[in-house]
């Protein structure tokens, strides 16, 4: 006898179909699966046997044979105990041949019979949306999420005999309606940008970066308020758009961040690792690779406290994702390609003890230390840093006074504003920023005129800025114009932009 069901696995973000094929022959009593199954997988004979009987079926006492095709795929996760059990249950009475048996199964099973949420359903909804699957069947806690996929039929099922009564049926139920997912805390509400005194150029600074997309560094003194100005980034960045909703959301499921019973992610993400973090923890990895942080920040903010404190090692990692907003992690039998289009926000002390250049506060620390704590950022990593911001202490009548900061609500105005504008220069991707313009695209957008073209070609002589510097700033100088909703770069946009490449003005950098 021979019984056929559909599952999933998951390799990197993207789920990847697999043929269940259970076959029962004569000999001895045991269970023989094939087909590269990881240890999660082998161990599912055992949660399987116990489901099946403890669900009022019978687990067949012959040779049970377990084939997962392609072989040549390794299979992961748990999520193939759902279409194994519903196999097994199916060899003595056939499930009918209509469409009911060829929706996807996916789910967990506990020993009682319970189907568990499992990771990736998104990834799931979407391979069965593209394989045009008359639906999905998969745990109930999962529903929400997968129901994020239109026009694909969900059935959510919470235990093992009602997976297999769907199975039973003649012809495809409707499908049940789904919830939309609770209503998630706006992060936007917890931090607010009137809450920073002073620091008016920073805050502008901060602006240019959310409007346009580009990487920022903040060098201050402790206490200066960087790490604040930081933590308020999510506060003033623009809704997400659907399809980049859908992609973040897909990284964080794969990663079992998702929260259980909610749909699509509503805030962008912001990550703030520690200093002591791996490469693979940076980039992503592991025998069965998963997401690292430059991709959980997808479409949101990867922030980097004490940049000089991480080791180099970790930092040189980011140059490439940083360049073509994907990492890829190549093992043996297959690669796996996670996005990562984050906005880079680093924060540092200009010296090992923080008061270098501090009026009021003496720095204590010798030419050496400095250069060692410098060295740890690499020229071509702060190459591809936008903008250099030095974050000074606030002064005391800033601190004391009386009237508040701007709110962040005027600054995501104007940032959404210039979002717009981008979003009509880029039509064919309304998801694309400044930052990302292609080289093709400078010549047509970020045009300038006679006077423009000898400023900069001033900065580019006396900083000796990089190829890539100079386009950076071209791109900055046309986020600073969309700001001003201004069709054209102006002067006085060109010297903002150069303004904030601050290290490259900083010829004793490299230097103590």
């Amino acid at each position: 006898m021979l019984a056929k069901l559909l599952g999933a696995t998951l390799f990197g973000i993207d789920a990847h179909p697999v043929e269940v094929e259970v076959d029962v022959a004569g000999g001895l009593p045991g269970i023989q699966m094939v087909g590269l199954p990881d240890s999660a997988v082998r161990e599912s004979c055992n949660r399987v046997r116990a489901a099946i009987r403890n669900c009022g079926f019978e687990f067949p006492p012959r040779r049970v044979t377990i084939s997962l095709a392609p072989a040549d795929r390794r299979k992961q996760g748990a999520g193939l105990d759902l279409p194994i059990a519903a196999a097994l249950v199916g060899l003595g009475d056939r499930f009918p041949a209509g469409g009911v048996g060829r929706c996807l199964l996916v789910g967990e099973l506990s020993l009682d019979g319970r189907v568990k949420p499992v990771r990736g359903a998104l990834s799931m909804a979407l391979l069965a949306k593209r394989l045009e699957l008359p639906g999905l069947i998969l745990p109930a806690a999962n529903a929400r999420e997968a129901a994020a996929v239109d026009g694909l039929p969900i059935y959510p099922v919470e235990r093992l005999s009602e997976a297999v009564e769907l199975l039973r049926s003649e012809t495809l139920p409707a499908a049940a309606p789904i919830s939309p997912p609770p209503a998630r805390r706006d992060r936007r509400d917890a931090c607010d940008y009137r809450e920073v005194r002073g620091q008016a150029l920073a805050k502008r600074a901060v602006e240019v970066a959310c409007a346009g997309g580009h990487n920022l560094l903040l060098i201050g003194p402790p206490g200066s308020g960087k790490t604040m100005l930081a933590r308020r980034i999510p506060s003033i960045l623009p809704p997400m758009h659907p399809s980049e909703a859908i992609e973040t959301t897909r990284i964080h499921s794969v990663s079992g961040m998702g929260e259980q019973g909610a749909g699509l992610l509503a805030d962008r993400p912001f990550r703030a690792p520690h200093h002591t973090i791996s490469q693979a923890g940076l980039l992503g990895g592991g025998a069965i690779p998963r997401p690292g942080e430059v991709s959980l920040a997808h479409n949101g903010v990867l922030f980097l406290d004490e940049l000089p404190e991480f080791r180099r090692g970790v930092l040189e990692v980011l140059r490439q994702p940083l360049e073509s907003g994907w990492v890829a992690i190549c093992r043996a039998m297959q690669t796996a390609v996670f996005p990562a289009r984050f906005l880079l926000v680093a924060a540092m002390n200009p010296c090992p003890c923080g008061h270098r250049g501090d009026p009021a506060r003496p720095c204590n620390c010798t030419p050496g230390q400095i250069q060692h704590y410098r060295s740890r950022i690499s020229g071509p990593l702060l190459d591809r840093i936008d903008l250099h911001v030095e974050v000074p202490q606030v002064a005391y009548r800033d601190l004391t006074g009386e009237n508040p900061g701007e709110p962040s609500s005027s600054l995501r105005f104007r940032i959404q504003k210039a979002r717009r504008i981008q979003s009509r220069r880029f039509g064919d991707d309304p998801r694309r920023s400044n930052a990302g313009m292609e080289s093709g695209g400078l010549g047509i957008h970020c045009r300038l005129d006679g006077k423009c073209r000898d400023l900069l070609e001033s900065a580019v002589t006396h900083l000796g800025l990089s190829a890539r510097a100079y386009d950076r700033i071209r791109r900055m100088a046309r986020t600073i114009a969309d700001l001003r909703e201004a069709p054209e770069i102006s002067t006085t946009d060109l010297a903002e932009a150069i303004q904030y490449r601050s290290l490259d003005r900083r010829l004793d950098w490299g230097r103590a």
